[in-house]
């Protein structure tokens, strides 16, 4: 079993609004298409963490008729990895291999991406599976199951980067032709041009 983590908690400063609600111009939300992708892909547990507007996020994607556990992380402030530990501790089970991970910056990731991840994963068992282009690492991320007691035990200051960076293999490593998970979406012009230079000036597709 492989579950997905949403990170959505953050305060969005940059956008000066929450990115989870933005819309894309087809009925789906940064956050809605994020998990209608994983539905594609054959993730079946898909948890959101939230903290700051997480009433809003939450009533924003209650109008969507896509399934979601949302997870409060009253700790936010603290800095990302600990939207990420609270995710863990939401999905840590038994039967759980991995988790998925993903910002919620990252909406035009496809569904063909997920799933090329995760038959990564099958088929490697690196600990780290991360999609490459070239000099540049994108989402989701998948994490074995033996790095979240790691994760828990890591610097808040240094965040995941330093545990994903020190677990990353070539074997996990996986090409990815896909733009959308490399881009990330985090000012208000990003978001703007984005949207504006879509192909037909519709939503991506979730699947190529």
């Amino acid at each position: 079993m492989i579950p997905a983590i949403v990170l959505a908690a953050g305060r969005s400063s940059r956008m000066g609004r929450p990115k989870a609600a933005l819309p894309l111009g087809d009925g789906d939300t940064f956050l809605t298409r994020i998990v209608r992708t994983f539905r594609a892909a054959g993730v079946q547990d898909v948890i959101v963490v939230v903290g700051h507007d997480a009433e809003a996020i939450v009533a924003s994607f209650a109008e969507s008729d896509l399934p979601a556990r949302f997870v409060m992380n009253a700790a936010y402030d603290r800095g990302q990895l600990s939207s990420l530990v609270t995710g863990l501790n939401a999905v840590d089970r038994p039967g759980v291999a991995a988790v998925l991970v993903t910002l919620v910056d990252v909406p035009p990731v496809s569904a063909a991406t997920v799933r090329a991840v995760l038959d990564c994963y099958r088929a490697t068992k690196a600990p780290v599976v991360r999609p490459t282009s070239a000099s540049r690492h994108g989402h989701p991320l998948l994490l074995d199951r033996s790095l979240f007691d790691v994760l828990r035990r890591a610097d808040p200051a240094a965040g995941a980067k330093s545990v994903v960076r020190a677990h990353a293999s070539p074997a996990g490593d996986l090409p990815i032709a896909d733009e959308g998970a490399f881009t990330d979406i985090d000012t208000t012009g990003e978001y703007e041009r984005w949207v504006s230079n879509r192909p037909g000036g519709g939503a991506a597709s979730t699947d190529p």
